[in-house]
């Protein structure tokens, strides 16, 4: 499946990684930043917001066995291709363990996907799924990956998926990498190029130019 493209079409929107991300990088070494400098470079902000991000971003939800597990997964919902990185290159898992602390609805959902993953692997392959071949692994998230074809007993799998593939859209396409990977530009100044030729020559003044 063109997981890429399929992904294109969702609806984001979450905060830009990049914004998350850097909202709350200490100042150079050696400079001193007071509480409301930071919040000034963050035009927009209050005090309290940057103080809050930052007691985010110092927090740690999933530990090291997750966050590989989730790496995984973000790659391959969004993998490399010729026209940009992947969802790792972009520091979507970074995104979603700062969602998860953020949002904590997701933390039960996510905690216990990744779980009946692990659990799931360990019934077929006799070891986590972070641990799985590539082939292993793809053949356990194609049976979660698709809802209209699923089995009974793979439902649970199946909201966590979608709830991890959201968090990665979201997460991804809200970088610079993702945007550009989108093909969008945004707003730009016009360039006047005169009046068009065909609207001279309607007037009989195309020898005016």
């Amino acid at each position: 499946m063109n997981r890429r493209e399929s992904l294109k079409a969702l609806g984001l929107t979450a905060i830009s990684t990049t914004v998350l991300l850097d909202a709350c990088k200490p100042g150079k070494e050696g400079n001193v930043t007071t509480p409301n400098e930071e919040a000034a470079a963050q035009p927009g902000r209050q005090q309290f917001e940057v103080e809050r991000d930052k007691a985010l971003n110092a927090a740690k939800f999933f530990d090291e066995h997750e966050m590989a597990t989730i790496a995984i997964l973000a790659d391959i919902i969004i993998p490399k291709d010729e026209h940009s990185g992947s969802a790792t290159d972009a520091k979507v898992p970074d995104f979603i363990e700062f969602i998860v602390k953020d949002i904590p609805s997701h933390q039960t959902p996510m905690r216990g996907g990744l779980r009946w993953l692990d659990l799931n692997s360990f019934n077929r392959f006799e070891k986590p799924f972070k641990d799985a071949s590539p082939a292993q692994q793809i053949s356990l998230v194609d049976e979660i990956a698709y809802p209209g074809k699923v089995k009974p007993d793979m439902m649970q799998g199946v909201e966590f998926f979608n709830r991890m593939r959201d968090l990665t859209a979201s997460g991804f396409y809200t970088t610079e990498m993702g945007v550009k990977d989108l093909g969008y530009v945004g707003n730009k100044p016009n360039r006047w190029e005169g009046v068009p030729l065909d609207v001279l020559k309607q007037y009989g003044l195309e020898g005016m130019v």
